[in-house]
Formats: structure tokens, C-alpha cells, sequence
């Protein structure tokens, strides 16, 4: 398992719901970092919600504009937090394994199913048909490939996560 030491960003993976902005947000202010939510990058690039690009574009559409973002994110001493959907654009994560330390916020099914509202209004990238239980079994196996370090999540409050992280980072 690879430490956070000598990475300039801390880059946080995940399922929808899986607090990687709140914990990003918390974590950049305990370590003096900035914050980089790249969903929101997507939308100032764009300037259209994600929900609206993916109507606009359909899934495929979507990822191809999220991944084209993200593989082109340039900043140092940042804590970035993706959309869910990033593992799928591998040219984006071989720019964010590259430009940062890649943490998975590991949460299981049954927590991600009761933190989740409604998944159209969140833009996240369901195909035609698609479950969040299959959007769940299809992306983990790509979160645990991509992670450099694993972030238990289950039963855990934000400070405790944010706490866990930053030991790492300043081990």
C-alpha cells in the first residue's frame, strides 16, 4: 500500500454518496490544502449541470467530457474530489494516479443505497436499465484497481475518515 508522502494532491474515488467532497473539504482544511471538486470544474468548464450534459450527450457523451477534464486537471497542494464515474475514463486516471495520491472512499452497498437520494438529480451516469446495485458490483472492482490507498468508510464519521487520511498524509 502506498503512502500520501511526496504526492501532490490527495485524489478521492468513489461511489456516489460516498462522501468524497464532504471528507475532501474537511481533509483540504486540516492539512492546508486546496479544494478541487471536479464535478464542479466540469460544470464552470461547460457551464451546464451534469444532468443536463448527460440528457444533452447521453453516458457515453458524458464520461468522454468528464474524462477530457479531469486528464487535463493541473494544480499542486490540493485535495481533488471526482465524480463517481471518473475510473472510467482510464486516460484520466493515469493523470490523477500521476499527479496524486489516489484514495478510495470504500463505503458497502447497503450504506451507499441509504445515503442516496435521487440518482438522476445527482448526474450520476446510469446506462438505460442500470441498477445502483449494478452500477455498484461494475465500478468497485475499477475503484480498488485505480486506488493507491484504501479507505475503510463503513460506520465511520467524517472526522474520523479525515483523521485516518491525514496521519497517512503526514506520516
Amino acid at each position: 500500500m502506498e503512502t500520501m508522502q511526496g504526492k501532490k494532491n490527495i485524489v478521492l474515488i468513489g461511489m456516489p454518496g460516498a462522501g468524497k467532497s464532504t471528507v475532501g473539504v474537511v481533509l483540504a482544511k486540516r492539512l492546508g490544502y486546496r479544494f478541487m471538486d471536479s464535478d464542479l470544474v466540469i460544470q464552470e468548464q461547460t457551464k451546464k449541470l451534469l444532468h443536463e450534459l448527460i440528457t444533452e450527450h447521453g453516458v457515453d457523451g458524458f464520461l468522454k467530457i468528464e474524462e477530457d477534464i479531469n486528464a487535463g486537471l493541473d494544480c499542486e497542494q490540493a485535495v481533488i474530489a471526482t465524480g463517481g464515474s471518473v475510473i472510467y475514463g482510464e486516460k484520466a486516471m493515469e493523470h490523477l494516479r500521476k499527479i496524486g495520491c489516489v484514495v478510495y472512499l470504500k463505503l458497502s452497498y447497503k450504506e451507499i443505497e441509504d445515503r442516496l437520494g435521487d440518482l438522476t438529480a445527482r448526474g450520476v451516469a446510469l446506462k438505460n436499465g442500470q441498477t445502483l446495485k449494478d452500477l455498484y458490483n461494475e465500478r468497485c472492482p475499477l475503484y480498488e484497481k485505480y486506488a493507491h490507498i484504501v479507505q475503510e468508510c463503513d460506520h465511520k464519521r467524517v472526522r474520523e475518515i479525515v483523521q485516518e487520511l491525514a496521519s497517512q498524509a503526514n506520516a
